[in-house]
């Protein structure tokens, strides 16, 4: 893989944070006015369980907010010396930071945290770091992966690694860009799929003037005056301020963990939809490319009826559900020999999840029929065998989609079954029926 550094996604500013009414034993909470803006406030956070793992520049281990703070796994050695290499503790201190006395409390200050340096030379931060980071936390699942790094250029070795971290079971959240001056390019890793893209917004919910904008948003968090700890040879203090969704994603990482926490039968995905359908909506009315769907809200999360849940995701595409590609196993069928037909549940999103991929068994001398129950807001098609990719060429496509009927041959044959979103609806919950007959 060619080497591309990605540009670590901050903005430095230095100002003067607000002031919040509540008085806590840290020092400087009473300038952590974007607590209160998330409902963090408003709730009492739980003790370690789901892990925060960061992936980041060096996280300073004699930091006082981090010297002996407990339930802290350092999954490398960090190294904490050199231009952005603040970053990484800064980010690690908004999401984690303790109740000890020092600084800041973080969003979940009693959270299981885990961080990994990925930025080890001058160089910086690159795919492969990234990628290594990513793979280490991986090993944790169920756990929610923070990335405040990104690109304008696609990396597929990045987005395999984050779909393999998906399939183990965590949740990526990952900071939406500082680029709206220039014209809002789409940022790697947020735009991809399944990753939670979070924007940022300023003290009076309005999106932050430097924040990445784009339909694959998802949610916003404050972002403008952040207040956070940083070595000691980046400020005598310990502690600085400063503005960028780098520091709005690690908001909404501690927030999903404290969330997942609390509730630790969802999924990855339902975590996900619980912090966007409870979003605290921001002009303009409804979802927008600026703030998602808004600005998260740890009380009507915690507090909101369980998401209808989507088996097998990852499955988007051929290579994510048969075995031997992405994944040596890939999906198992949801037809066979012995059960030739049956039915599924499963959601859609026009932002993270347009379509659904499964695998079939198709019976010899028989006809399998699929459709979907979706109030006309979901399809399902078959593409046979030889499939290498739904998007593939015109040639291909001819030989491969076969509609919702396919003849099984003389011996029977493995094909799949795609359903996407069709209609306006930007969402869909639907059920897929596969049924066999003789004609």
């Amino acid at each position: 893989m060619g080497r591309r550094f990605l540009v670590v996604v901050l903005l430095a500013l230095v100002g003067a944070a607000g002031a919040q009414a509540r008085v806590d034993a840290d020092p400087l909470f009473p300038q952590e006015w974007w607590l209160s803006h998330i409902g963090a406030t408003q709730a009492t956070p739980p003790g370690p369980g789901v892990p925060i793992a960061v992936i980041d520049s060096g996280t300073d281990p004699t930091q006082p907010e981090f010297a002996g703070r407990p339930n802290t796994t350092f999954l490398n050695d960090q190294t904490t010396f050199g231009r952005d290499e603040w970053h990484g503790t800064f980010v690690a201190s908004v999401a984690a930071a303790p109740d000890n006395g020092v600084g800041i409390d973080g969003v979940y200050p009693q959270a299981a945290l885990e961080v990994w340096d990925a930025s080890p030379t001058p160089q910086g931060i690159t795919d492969a770091t990234g990628i290594e980071g990513i793979d280490a936390a991986a090993q944790h699942c169920p756990a929610v992966i923070s990335i405040s790094f990104g690109g304008t250029d696609p990396d597929p070795d990045l987005q395999d690694a984050l779909l393999r971290a998906m399939r183990n079971g965590c949740l990526i959240v990952a900071a939406a860009g500082n680029n709206a001056d220039s014209g809002s390019p789409t940022t790697y890793p947020a735009s991809y799929p399944h990753v939670l893209a979070v924007a940022a917004t300023d003290e009076n919910d309005a999106v932050a003037p430097f924040s990445t904008v784009g339909p694959w948003v998802d949610v916003a968090a404050p972002g403008t005056d952040i207040v956070g700890a940083v070595p000691t040879w980046r400020s005598p203090t310990g502690f600085d301020t400063q503005s960028g969704t780098s520091f709005s994603a690690p908001i909404v990482a501690a927030a999903a963990a404290w969330i997942w926490t609390a509730r630790p039968t969802l999924t990855a995905e339902q975590v996900a939809d619980l912090l966007r359908t409870t979003a605290r909506d921001v002009p303009p009315a409804g979802f927008d490319a600026a703030t998602g769907w808004g600005i998260i809200d740890i009380p009507a999360a915690l507090a909101a009826a369980t998401p209808a849940s989507d088996p097998d995701e990852p499955n988007d595409d051929i290579r994510q559900v048969k075995p031997g590609m992405l994944f040596s196993l890939g999906e198992p069928p949801l037809t066979s020999p012995t059960r030739p037909s049956t039915r599924i549940a499963g959601t859609l999103d026009q932002g993270d999840d347009t379509r659904d991929l499964y695998r079939i068994w198709v019976p010899a001398k028989r006809y399998v029929h699929v459709s979907t129950v979706s109030g006309g807001n979901a399809a399902a098609r078959i593409w046979g065998p030889q499939t290498v990719a739904v998007r593939e060429g015109v040639a291909a496509r001819r030989r491969d989609l076969k509609g919702q009927r396919m003849y099984g041959g003389k011996r029977g044959s493995a094909a799949y079954v795609e359903v996407l979103l069709t209609g306006r609806s930007g969402t869909a919950r639907y059920t897929l029926s596969v049924t066999v007959s003789k004609k």
